[in-house]
């Protein structure tokens, strides 16, 4: 057997987490995070991360580095007036300036990190390992001495001598430093590595672990980190950060809860967080990230949705609601018919047992050709197959849109449950404009959300063939459409349109049947 943590192989984390164990998360997407490539965050957008990372109980927020510029500390400012519960940090380097800027921002403590690697030492600062040591006793000391919560970082810590690791820790310690940071600031350590350092470290105090996933090890390098006796995770929110990101602070959240009963932050807020943090940075969720991305909870696999409809833990390792999500089922190549008949039932689509199974079999063929099939491809395939017209309630019956020049403009011409409207729209492009005068023309009926856009070409050239994907809800209702058309404008128009329509259609039937009377037999 091979011995991970590099003690005995019978000391899982297990046995050294329980549900009593107080694992708190620093949160530094406000500073790690956005230091990864092409990430600027705005003052108003690292405040209102901040307000959410708060709602969701997450005890420590390292809102920025002060030492950046006034800019930086002027939005430091800005999640310190918040008067969040959390503890606000800022880091800082190994100077007496750095504390002092952070001071200036009224923040409840420092992270200060100074050079552990030889690398780091003498290539990066030009010091020597003495002069840190001493560095380190002095900077602890005043910001002490100015009510500042405060850890000691060694960068490069996973790479650097473990005696002159234990030195820095011992000096920062004594000079009454909260606590010390194991950082694997370049992604390098195995957990082997972890262990033996964190564990050293944490004889002589209270220490956090920091990982990078260069190596894909971030998250196990975290649980080598807590069974070493680390008590404190820094994370980020999806695990931004530079190069291959930090360890995702999520992903930390669920697990600790599922696996050792260890509550670290409020779960049910973890999807909403998440979601802001991805639109703030323009990074996108990956489809399959754990907790967050589209598919964690999403099946399409006749087996998988015939198993959840039975047991909603058949295929789900905890409950979505767990971490703020939904469960959804879709359909593709791999549906089955208790995942067909369900989506049906879902839009109050009566079918025969034949009827399903050709609807079962159109939904198979739209999958086949890579194609996944939306909630509007299957009510249009039952309807061909019923040999129905469905009575539509919105209709686009002529689209003007003008750019170039001045500001961009669009008219529509829509049919309203039987009624013409005509409206017009500017924005910031044809299709913001065109999408504004479809809102203006359905007034109040286009309250429905536009849930997602997304934009793909299908064919080459400048006549190319486009596909426009749009999601939208209203209410506990949702819907996605996908149009195709060589006009962008016309063909994002049409899917918006053909979504709406859909929903009100929805909402109508729904209004209908709660206003029905009682059948005598019910």
């Amino acid at each position: 057997m091979v011995d991970l943590f590099g003690g005995n192989p019978t000391t899982p984390l297990a046995s050294v987490l329980d549900s009593d164990d107080d694992v708190q998360l620093l949160d530094t997407t406000l500073r790690d995070g956005e230091q990864a490539p092409g990430i600027s965050l705005s003052p108003e957008e690292k405040a209102d991360i901040a307000r959410a990372l708060d709602r969701a109980n997450v005890a420590y927020i390292e809102a920025g580095s002060a030492c950046t510029g006034e800019g930086e500390r002027e939005t430091i400012r800005r999640v310190t007036d918040l008067g969040l519960d959390a503890t606000i940090t800022s880091f800082a380097r190994g100077v007496r300036r750095d504390v002092d800027l952070a001071l200036d921002c009224d923040v409840d403590g420092v992270t200060i990190v100074v050079p552990a690697s030889d690398k780091h030492v003498e290539g990066k600062v030009g010091t020597t390992r003495e002069e840190v040591v001493e560095t380190t006793g002095d900077l602890v000391a005043y910001a002490k001495d100015h009510g500042l919560w405060v850890e000691v970082i060694g960068e490069d810590g996973s790479r650097a001598d473990l005696d002159f690791l234990v030195d820095i820790a011992e000096a920062a310690l004594n000079a009454g430093a909260d606590r010390t940071c194991y950082a694997d600031t370049v992604g390098h350590a195995s957990p082997e590595t972890t262990y033996e350092y964190v564990s050293a470290l944490a004889e002589l105090g209270p220490v956090s672990t920091h990982t990078h996933d260069d190596l894909g090890l971030a998250m196990t390098n975290v649980y080598a980190s807590l069974a070493a006796g680390a008590d404190m995770v820094h994370g980020t929110v999806n695990g931004i950060g530079e190069r291959a990101g930090n360890v995702a602070l999520e992903e930390v959240a669920i697990a600790l809860s599922h696996c050792y009963g260890v509550e670290t932050a409020k779960l049910d807020e973890l999807y909403s967080l998440a979601q802001k943090v991805a639109r703030a940075t323009g990074v996108p969720l990956p489809p399959n990230k754990a907790v967050v991305g589209e598919n964690a909870f999403t099946h399409e696999s006749g087996i998988h949705t015939d198993g959840t409809l039975k047991d909603d833990a058949m295929y789900e390792p905890y409950a979505p609601e767990t971490v703020g999500r939904e469960r959804r089922l879709v359909l593709g190549k791999h549906a089955g018919r208790a995942g067909v008949a369900a989506a049906l039932d879902e839009h109050g689509v009566d079918v025969t047992d034949d009827q399903l199974a050709a609807v079962v079999q159109r939904v198979k063929t739209v999958g086949d050709r890579g194609k996944r099939v939306t909630d509007a491809d299957l009510l249009a395939i039952a309807e061909d197959v019923q040999g129905r017209e469905r009575d539509r309630r919105v209709e686009l019956l002529d689209l003007t849109a003008a750019s170039g020049g001045g500001t961009p403009t669009a008219s529509v011409r829509l049919r309203v449950d039987g009624d013409e409207r005509v409206a017009s729209g500017t924005g910031s492009g044809p299709v913001d404009a065109a999408v504004e005068a479809v809102r203006s023309a359905l007034g109040p009926d286009a309250d429905a959300q536009l849930d997602s856009y997304h934009v793909d070409a299908i064919t080459g050239g400048t006549d190319a063939v486009v596909t426009v994907e749009v999601e939208m809800s209203y209410a506990d209702r949702s819907v996605t459409v996908a149009t195709s058309d060589s006009d962008i404008t016309r063909c994002s128009v049409e899917a918006m349109v053909e979504a709406l329509d859909r929903l009100l259609v929805a909402e109508g039937d729904a209004d209908d049947t709660a206003e029905s009377p009682p059948r005598a037999d019910d």
